[in-house]
């Protein structure tokens, strides 16, 4: 069993950066592949980023690339997310998710365990 617990959420203008936490808990959280997705009001939940559990592996969302970042600290228990450049549509609930094994995947449905979240708050 794995419990997520996410923070550093916030409020920010465009363009700003914010970094949000995530810290597992469990056995063996170095062998979860860990991701972040988001949902925004009255939109689907959506993939954003994912590592592996080595942090050899990384995938981004096409929308994300180059102004997100996802990192793990296994040592640390803690997944970071560091967002750049934000923009008004990055508005949304932050998840984070894990999922058993190694191989990263973009499909929400592959993920076993997820956190409450975080709101995130871009303003124009």
């Amino acid at each position: 069993q794995v419990q997520l617990v996410e923070s550093g959420g916030g409020l920010v203008q465009a363009g700003g950066s914010l970094r949000l936490s995530c810290a597992p808990s469990g056995r063996t959280y170095s062998s979860y592949t860990m991701g972040w997705f988001r949902q925004a009001p009255g939109k689907e939940r959506e993939f954003v980023a994912a590592i592996s559990w080595s942090g050899g592996t990384t995938s981004y969302a096409d929308s994300v690339k180059g102004r997100f970042t996802i990192s793990r600290d296994n040592a640390k228990n803690t997944v970071l997310l560091q967002m750049n450049s934000l923009k008004p549509e990055d508005t949304a609930v932050y998840y984070c998710a894990a999922r058993g094994g190694s191989a990263v995947t973009t499909q929400n449905s592959a993920y076993t365990y997820w956190g409450q979240g975080t709101q995130v708050t871009v303003s124009s």
